[in-house]
């Protein structure tokens, strides 16, 4: 049996990040056991669509690299469909759930239901003030054919109820265990809305058998409606996939993810300067870690080592420290070229001009020192102007002003007399001057501290053969004079 996932967001506005690590785990499923990872859109919902919403969820799955084998792709900006078993847009298979809808309603698994919104609302309202659970009491299941042939002919509004059979419904879940659930506590589902859409309960089952949907990994949030999708598929006729329910993303006090508290999008972390690889890599480990002793994963990696069963069944927390760390992991292992494509929009978006090849060895030296690209923002500054400090820290802890300014003074007439060719590479500018300082018998800190510190205006920096490198042999010296002329 081929293995096939699938990822089925609804167009609402975002893609929220428990929603790229549902996606993410039904990807490397597939890729593990060279399946098949299909993206499905469930836009049946009609009063939460959101136009565009479909658009943004692709250009987020392109960013994050997860494209799917089937289903929508943007091709030069329009949403095209690639596959043998759509179409992948809910709203463009409602032929398809009103014949399976005829179906259950031939057999007797479905029924006609005519009750109104204020009757549900105050069914609804009774049921919870007897502390009861709330559920269609069948008021319409006992209607005669006649009748209901009737009001369908005078064009009352209706919708179609699943019939829920007595007994227990069981189901294994992969993550889980095994789950039964009496019949009793499942409400006779609404199938077909008065608008004619399918509801999200039949429409998936419908179309993860149709598509041949070997797992389905959805967050926990969805055991509930499980039972009613097993029943479904009992009705049908229809093996059932196997489940998986991944649990809840939570805040550190312990309370569900929610935009309340903080960003859930995926876009508003990389919009934060947060690194695509990075934060996959990150929100794989939510709930799940193939080995206790490592953090940073390829793509390779995870799909090799990925085990359903080992997901966790308590909630993920979603640690912000532990992704900023992560997050500086990978920026640390881009090249200082890389960094400069990454970084210049968010200095464009701050209106910040930088010199091209300044940008470069500024983000050769930080890199190391940066969480997130946006950091680039502020660090950029020192460089492109000298900050304003307090001339007490240009005084090494060991020493005195007048020490200090004496050490700047040999600094800066030592680097008057150098070769040009020093200012080339790191090495050579920190050989000078450690050169200088061992000739003349000197402690590195009372030269090294403020020269650094002369150089970025900074308690805490880059070391000075760092700084001295990047800001260039003219500015080196002018900013070096300034200081010496702070300490006179």
């Amino acid at each position: 049996m081929s293995v096939r996932t699938r990822f089925a967001p609804s167009p609402t506005g975002f893609l929220h990040v428990g929603g790229l690590r549902t996606a993410l785990y039904n990807y490397l499923l597939a890729r593990q056991q060279s399946g098949t990872y299909i993206l499905r859109v469930e836009d049946t919902d009609r009063e939460r669509f959101v136009p565009g919403a479909v658009e943004s969820l692709l250009r987020m799955f392109e960013r994050v690299n997860l494209l799917p084998d089937e289903g929508p792709r943007l091709v030069d900006g329009i949403v095209e469909q690639f596959g043998d078993v759509g179409p992948y847009v809910q709203s463009e298979r409602l032929p398809i759930y009103a014949e399976h809808a005829r179906r259950l309603l031939d057999a007797g698994a479905a029924y006609v239901c005519f009750c109104s919104s204020e009757r549900l609302d105050g069914l609804r309202k009774q049921q919870e003030i007897a502390k009861l659970s709330t559920k269609y009491d069948r008021h319409c299941l006992g209607l005669s054919g006649e009748e209901v042939l009737r009001r369908l002919a005078g064009g009352e509004s209706h919708v179609l109820r699943l019939r829920v059979p007595e007994g227990k419904t069981s189901f294994d879940d992969v993550i889980r265990g095994n789950i039964t659930i009496d019949n009793s506590e499942v409400d006779d589902q609404v199938l077909i809305k008065s608008d004619g859409f399918p509801t999200y309960h039949m429409a998936v089952v419908v179309d993860d058998h149709l598509m041949k949907i070997t797992h389905v990994i959805r967050g926990e949030e969805w055991i509930s409606s499980t039972p009613k999708h097993v029943i479904l598929y009992r009705l049908f006729g229809w093996d059932a996939p196997l489940f998986a329910h991944l649990p809840l993303l939570l805040n550190a006090d312990k309370s569900k993810l929610s935009k309340r508290q903080g960003d859930v999008a995926v876009e508003d972390y990389l919009a934060k300067g947060y690194l695509p690889e990075a934060l996959v890599n990150f929100v794989a480990l939510l709930g799940f870690n193939p080995k206790g002793d490592q953090e940073i994963y390829t793509m390779e990696e995870l799909i090799s080592l990925f085990d359903l069963s080992k997901v966790n069944v308590s909630g993920a927390v979603f640690d912000q420290a532990k992704l900023n760390w992560m997050n500086g992991q990978y920026v640390m292992k881009k090249t200082a070229a890389e960094l400069v494509v990454l970084v210049r929009p968010f200095l464009d978006t701050a209106g910040k001009t930088v010199d091209a090849a300044l940008l470069q060895k500024i983000c050769a030296i930080e890199k190391t020192r940066m969480e997130r690209l946006t950091d680039i923002v502020e660090i950029v500054d020192a460089y492109v102007s000298m900050p304003a400090f307090d001339s007490a820290i240009l005084v090494w802890k060991k020493a005195d002003a007048a020490d200090s300014r004496a050490n700047l003074v040999g600094v800066r007439d030592h680097l008057s007399t150098v070769d040009e060719s020093i200012w080339n590479e790191i090495a050579m500018v920190e050989t000078s001057i450690k050169g200088y300082i061992e000739a003349k018998g000197l402690s590195n800190g009372n030269v090294l501290w403020p020269t650094r510190v002369a150089l970025s205006g900074r308690a805490a920096s880059p070391g000075p053969f760092e700084l001295a490198w990047a800001l260039g042999k003219d500015e080196t010296m002018r900013r070096l004079e300034s200081a010496i002329t702070r300490l006179a």
